[in-house]
């Protein structure tokens, strides 16, 4: 399963697809309202967080400035991945004031969602801290913007599970009703995709049982009670990596990684958007 940690972004090309789809939404035909402002116009802003966050997203908010207008210039004071404090200025901006403020929202938008999401992840791995356990993220993303949020969560010092249904094998209990149990679910997923990652789901401590009998690469232990998760680490210890999954928050997520399991998956670094508020002030001239 892909657990990296690269802050690199996915390619230009994905965040080109991502921005002209914003574009598409927001400014469509054109920005009525920048037509107040004359063509030549010239104007900077200051970028500031008004919250304690983690930075991240950058490339997304430079890409919608310099799909407009390649002539804006960006100063970066801080890198995705570091810690924004509330009032700092984050970055500069410089250009057509026209571009400066039809591409804002956009901007901010991407901004305060990516940060939001690496800063979300950031309190889980804070909350697991001490012990060898790795927070993973899920599929329960924004649509078409996974992989821009699986990058956020790295920024966050999360790792990333699979990144969608095509890199990775995750059987469930539909899967293992499908196939009639859960040896005959491992052993065709293994024939039909040897070369991929394969990982287990298991409901009881008997399905893990079986589940160690097999060849896959990771067992998942969905919504086991604090006991439960502590017999399966001492029978699963040094045989096969244990994810623990369901039912996680921050309250809890640090029993859970005392417990000795190798990763946590928790869709809530995803699927509850906590944006980060961030304010454009433009000045002419």
């Amino acid at each position: 399963m892909n657990s990296g940690t690269s802050f690199s972004p996915p390619s230009s090309a994905q965040i080109s697809n991502d921005i002209e789809r914003a574009f598409a939404e927001d400014i469509g035909a054109g920005d009525a309202t920048a037509d107040l402002l004359g063509i030549d116009a010239h104007g900077h802003a200051e970028l500031t967080c008004r919250d304690d966050a983690v930075l991240a997203g950058s490339a997304w908010f430079d890409a919608c400035f310099r799909r407009l207008d390649p002539s804006v210039r960006i100063e970066w004071l801080l890198r995705d991945g570091q810690r924004m404090e509330a009032g700092g200025v984050i970055c500069r901006l410089s250009g057509r004031a026209r571009s400066l403020v039809t591409a804002e929202r956009s901007a901010l938008n991407f901004l305060q969602l990516l940060s939001g999401t690496a800063t979300t992840t950031a309190s889980y791995v804070n909350a697991v801290a001490g012990t060898a356990t790795r927070i993973l993220d899920t599929r329960k993303t924004v649509p078409g913007l996974r992989l821009a949020q699986k990058y956020a969560v790295r920024c966050g010092g999360g790792h990333n599970q699979r990144m969608g249904l095509y890199d990775a094998i995750l059987i469930k209990e539909n899967h293992i009703a499908a196939a009639g149990s859960l040896v005959a679910a491992v052993r065709s997923a293994r024939r039909n995709h040897p070369d991929l990652a394969l990982e287990v789901e298991v409901e009881t401590l008997a399905e893990l049982a079986q589940a160690l009998e097999t060849d896959a690469d990771r067992i998942m232990l969905d919504n086991f009670d604090l006991p439960q998760m502590a017999e399966a680490v001492r029978i699963g210890a040094g045989r096969v990596p244990l994810e623990a999954s369901g039912n996680v928050d921050l309250q809890t997520i640090g029993a859970v990684a005392r417990t000795g399991v190798d990763f946590i998956s928790v869709g809530a670094l995803t699927k509850h958007v906590n944006a980060v508020d961030f304010s454009l002030r433009l000045q002419l001239g």
